[in-house]
């Protein structure tokens, strides 16, 4: 009898830890944090390729003038060679000077060797002129681009469908017109060798 007490006794208490443990909150897990992602590293665009000169007719021309003792200046436009009036012709005409011819042919061996069109621009200082040929600094200006462009085709050669003139008169000038020096640097003309970009596709002339 009192082995089965026992037993019963032992059997309550298997019980009853049993129903204990089944109570008993389970302890918390620790909370790992997800991972985070690395950002996304965004790489910067490009850098656009540098636009290569696409103007190799007039670099070549300008090495060649600059060779022959010009200072011609690339511009947007294209290459201008400016030559004073002193050189081309004498104050209020519109006769090219003999000392002149030397470098006119110079820059028309260069001109033959490319197939860009070329313009003649002529300019003058602020100073009135009324003769019985010229009435206006408009007229002188642009008789002077003229005798240029019949030099230049008539002599040496150069197609007229590739020649053009203009004249700005006492517009535009290249320095102040209050000085001996700076009115001088304005009676010039302006042989300009156009750009090709300007009027077809430069890949064309590459």
């Amino acid at each position: 009898m009192v082995s089965y007490v026992d037993v019963l006794t032992i059997l309550l208490i298997f019980f009853m830890v049993g129903a204990a443990k089944s109570l008993e909150t389970p302890p918390a897990r620790p909370v790992v944090p997800a991972p985070r992602k690395a950002p996304a590293v965004v790489s910067p665009p490009p850098a656009p390729a540098e636009t290569q000169p696409r103007r190799p007719d007039l670099i070549r021309a300008q090495e060649r003038l600059r060779d022959r003792g010009l200072e011609p200046k690339l511009e947007a436009r294209g290459l201008v060679i400016s030559l004073p009036q002193v050189i081309l012709f004498s104050s209020g005409a519109d006769i090219v000077s003999p000392q002149a011819l030397p470098t006119i042919a110079q820059i028309a061996d260069v001109l033959r060797e490319i197939p860009n069109n070329v313009q003649l621009i002529g300019y003058a200082d602020t100073v009135p002129i009324h003769t019985r040929r010229f009435s206006s600094n408009w007229e002188l200006s642009m008789a002077r681009s003229q005798k240029i462009l019949e030099l230049l085709s008539g002599r040496y050669g150069i197609p007229e469908s590739r020649l053009s003139i203009a004249s700005y008169g006492a517009y535009r000038p290249a320095a102040p017109n209050d000085t001996v020096d700076g009115r001088a640097s304005n009676r010039r003309v302006e042989i300009v060798i156009l750009d090709l970009c300007g009027v077809a596709p430069c890949a064309a002339h590459e």
